[in-house]
């Protein structure tokens, strides 16, 4: 009986991992075969480097090379001209791929190794073009698996417009726009090739406006209350507050009107503050306080202040269930190699970063896995991850040592050193989708995972209120 019975056994398994096999090279290839095609559409996005909310090129062309791959267009969701939802297929289960398209302010660079601006107002510091196109391609992928295939489910891009201050997904969240997925995937740019577990720091921002009385600052100062003298009573007020936040805490503020002439007492000045911290909680406690310090500030200079929150997002919330489905599958795909001119380039970028040329290992390989995350920025996506089950990773679209939001990240994403991490992310995700949408059981552990992180009694409550889209953050 043994003698039959192991050699079916092993008949049995042989032939599942030939079928994954059969399927992974299936997503991979049709993912290789179009690699220029992607490369294309990312350079677009790239040359339009538009910002939150204003990314009306961008989110149009992802949506009509979905819409030519035979996906479903909801556009304007959750009152947001610019964001999206494609689908393909019906029923369950529903995998989501997040994709994200906005550019940061002030960071125009051309794709060379010098800080040269292209004359923009804006530039892909974050690589969001190549965010969202990755993601593009690995729906499309995956929906021309199931369709070979004939799978039952639904495939899902979300398209999520000004993660960069904005919370657009927040919004989106709110709708209840993903009240019916099962997991979310996404990913991000960067310097090395990793899908560890995530982590990210919840953040709360908003503009404290002050009013003050114009006068002539020489002639007639005492007829004058100085909004600026509002803004800088906060600063200094909240840096002083420094020193009894938690030691984690982050707070950071730009000005972003002060006035326009020295002789004249100015009625009104702008300062922009972000909170954060690991717990939303905490950045919330922070946030109270900042603004009892504005409150201050504006009685103590005679002035008046007003303040509009305009994003505010939750901290990650990790899954090692999906995130250990989706490092094997990075594995699977592997880094990639610089060709010489692309070295050459690295390496004039590695010299503006302080470094002597590019450690290129970091290119090649896949990044240790580790089961617990260290945060350093905030994402949108940590909205999305309490919603439902959520798994991210990164890939190496940048010159080593490379810092997000830096011209150096700019030069980069706009060249083939960026289309090729782009390009392993994009295979990653869709092998990822194909994994959940062939094992339910996976998807029951990962759930199960989620509901044990966020507790029994959580109730949803975004941090930015029943405020509408600031559709306006950054005109």
């Amino acid at each position: 009986m043994k003698k039959l019975f192991l050699p079916l056994i092993s008949f049995f398994f042989g032939n599942l991992l030939l079928f994954a096999q059969n399927n992974n090279q299936e997503v991979l290839s049709n993912l290789e075969n179009k690699t220029s095609f992607y490369s294309t559409i990312a350079m677009e996005i790239w040359e339009y480097a538009e910002m939150g909310f204003l990314e009306e090129n961008s989110a149009g062309l992802l949506q009509k090379t979905l819409k030519d791959e035979g996906f479903t267009i909801k556009s304007g969701v959750a009152g947001i001209p610019t964001a999206f939802v494609a689908e393909y297929g019906s029923g369950s289960p529903v995998i989501a791929i997040l994709g994200e398209y906005d550019a940061l302010p002030g960071l125009s660079q051309m794709a060379v190794p010098e800080k040269t601006t292209a004359g923009k107002a804006a530039g892909h510091g974050c690589g969001h073009h190549l965010f969202g196109t990755a993601s593009t391609a690995a729906a499309i992928a995956t929906k021309n698996w199931m369709k070979s295939k004939n799978i039952k489910g639904t495939i899902r891009f979300y398209g999520c417009p000004a993660e960069e201050g904005g919370s657009g997904k927040v919004y989106m969240v709110r709708e209840g726009l993903f009240n019916d997925v099962d997991v979310a995937l996404h990913w991000h740019p960067g310097a090395t090739n990793g899908a560890d577990v995530g982590a990210s720091l919840a953040n709360k921002s908003a503009k404290f406006r002050f009013y003050g009385i114009s006068a002539h600052a020489a002639a007639a100062p005492d007829k004058g209350r100085s909004a600026l003298d509002g803004v800088e009573a906060m600063n200094v007020m909240v840096n002083m507050m420094r020193e009894h936040i938690p030691e984690k805490a982050r707070i950071h503020y730009v000005i972003t009107d002060g006035g326009k002439a020295p002789n004249v007492v100015p009625d009104y000045a702008e300062v922009y503050y972000y909170a954060r911290h690991n717990y939303r909680d905490v950045v919330m406690d922070i946030f109270d306080r900042i603004v009892d310090a504005a409150e201050g500030a504006a009685k103590g200079t005679g002035t008046t202040m007003e303040f509009e929150v305009l994003g505010g997002v939750h901290e990650l919330l990790p899954n090692q269930v999906l995130q250990e489905q989706m490092y094997q599958n990075l594995v699977r795909v592997g880094g990639y190699n610089y060709t010489d001119d692309e070295k050459v380039f690295a390496d004039k970028i590695a010299l503006t970063l302080g470094l002597e040329s590019a450690n290129l290992n970091t290119i090649s390989t896949i990044q240790p896995y580790q089961a617990e995350g260290k945060a350093f920025g905030s994402t949108d996506v940590g909205d999305v991850s309490f919603a439902v089950p959520t798994v991210g990773m990164r890939a190496a679209t940048w010159v080593p040592g490379t810092p997000a939001h830096s011209w150096q990240a700019v030069a980069a994403g706009g060249t083939s050193i960026g289309e090729k991490g782009m390009m392993i992310a994009a295979k990653t995700l869709a092998l990822t989708a194909v994994d959940l949408f062939q094992n339910e059981d996976l998807l029951m552990q990962a759930k199960a995972e989620f509901l044990e992180r966020r507790g029994d009694n959580f109730i949803y409550t975004p941090l930015l209120g029943d405020r509408p889209p600031a559709l306006d953050y950054r005109k």
